[in-house]
């Protein structure tokens, strides 16, 4: 059963989510291509849409791809490239007014399709393969966005504890690629991966506005010059049991603050009954400002300059980021672990319960304002299977009484700790 308003189809493949809605000035229209997260694709993929975006048969140039925007009433257009579970997600996202705000014959809907089925399915190209020059400058751009990485500490903590908490797995990689696979990369090679990722990548395209399902239908017929013969389903991954014995990993470099991070695992994932109680699990641990990690660890102890955690529905993991002075590591671990603990015990107050609530009610309603992430929140329902609105989450979430919380944390088990420390010391 569809509850969530977006309407179903398909042309080529390409599985299609229309929400037809005045509410909006705009048409945002969003195209999601996924593929399995590989170790020998995983590069490559990446790259790709960086090529897409320089040019297109008729707009071959660079400026003549951006001056067709202006052309369009500055329409936007961008990408961006990450992970959900154990897949690579490629997303590309337009955003163009709706034609009565304009006035006169223009149709812009139909203009960015075929704008967007451009970019996808024609190229700029040649000799058969992508622009030597283009491939050349983005297979840079790639290098330095991961180099960049490297520089930033705290991201590169919170890279390196997932490589070695998930080293056997897909989700250890990072989902803009290696930097040692792109010296490898010529744009024979790349566009060989790329039309085998236009004919297997599972495709989503998203609209929301005052359209139809049969008239986007007909632009996915019209514009997109492809003919696949299959379209993949996104699978449902079992979450792996965290019961092995904890493992901790120190990594030394010139740093001058540590960078404490914990991995948990849990078999609650986004389509499991006790989701929403891992969103409050979550939220009360640390994914806001009032929650037990910033309050005990940074505010009342002074131990971390920052303390927070996320929790990946997809994946089935949560992970705890602080920055400490490298003395007091054995202390932070302690304080730490005694906040899960709290949240095993059920010590939880009735002020942390009310405030997480709020925020995340607050979020799910927030939602409900923007077009792109209606959009983002019914695309969980095709990576996940799970058929669940907003508003049903939330009546969920409003339920979650503290016994609820307390048993969905007996399901989050410490799995890695990773220490990002300095050169020197003992």
């Amino acid at each position: 059963m569809n509850t969530s308003g977006f309407e179903r189809g398909n042309r080529k493949e390409f599985r299609i989510h229309v929400l037809p809605t005045k509410r909006f000035k705009t048409f945002a229209i969003s195209l999601y291509a996924g593929v399995p997260l590989q170790e020998d694709t995983v590069t490559k993929v990446a790259l790709t849409p960086f090529v897409l975006r320089r040019g297109t048969e008729s707009y071959p140039e660079t400026t003549q791809f951006r001056e067709q925007l202006e052309h369009m009433y500055g329409a936007g257009f961008g990408f961006d490239v990450y992970k959900r579970g154990d897949y690579q997600i490629v997303q590309f996202r337009m955003d163009t007014i709706n034609d009565s705000f304009v006035g006169g014959d223009e149709q812009l809907l139909d203009r960015s399709f075929a704008f967007l089925g451009e970019v996808l399915t024609r190229p700029a190209q040649e000799d058969g393969h992508f622009r030597t020059s283009y491939v050349q400058a983005e297979r840079e751009t790639v290098r330095k966005m991961l180099e960049s990485i490297v520089n930033d500490k705290m991201r590169y903590a919170a890279e390196r504890s997932i490589e070695e908490m998930c080293k056997n797995e897909p989700y250890r990689l990072h989902p803009l690629g290696e930097r040692k696979d792109l010296p490898g990369i010529d744009p024979d090679t790349l566009t060989a991966s790329y039309q085998e990722w236009l004919q297997q990548a599972s495709m989503d395209l998203y609209v929301v506005g005052d359209t139809t399902l049969e008239e986007v239908e007909n632009l996915v017929q019209r514009y997109f010059n492809v003919e696949r013969a299959t379209s993949s389903d996104y699978h449902t991954q079992e979450a792996i049991r965290g019961d092995k014995e904890v493992e901790t990993v120190v990594e030394r470099l010139n740093v001058n603050q540590g960078k404490l991070n914990m991995g948990l695992r849990t078999s609650i994932t986004y389509g499991d009954p006790q989701y929403a109680a891992a969103l409050m699990y979550n939220g009360i641990l640390g994914g806001y400002p009032h929650s037990k990690l910033f309050v005990n660890v940074r505010e009342k102890e002074s131990l971390a300059y920052y303390a927070s955690s996320r929790y990946d529905g997809h994946k089935g993991i949560a992970t705890i980021q602080s920055g400490i002075e490298i003395p007091n590591y054995e202390k932070a671990v302690m304080i730490i672990k005694q906040q899960l603990d709290e949240m095993k015990n059920g010590n939880i107050t009735d002020l942390e319960m009310s405030q997480t609530k709020a925020m995340i009610r607050n979020l799910l309603k927030e939602m409900q304002d923007s077009a792109f992430e209606l959009i983002a929140y019914d695309f969980n329902r095709q990576l996940s299977g799970k058929e669940r609105t907003a508003e049903e989450l939330l009546a969920q979430v409003e339920q979650i009484s503290k016994e609820n919380v307390r048993e969905a944390a007996e399901k989050f088990r410490l799995d890695t700790i990773y220490f990002l420390r300095d050169e020197k010391g003992e």
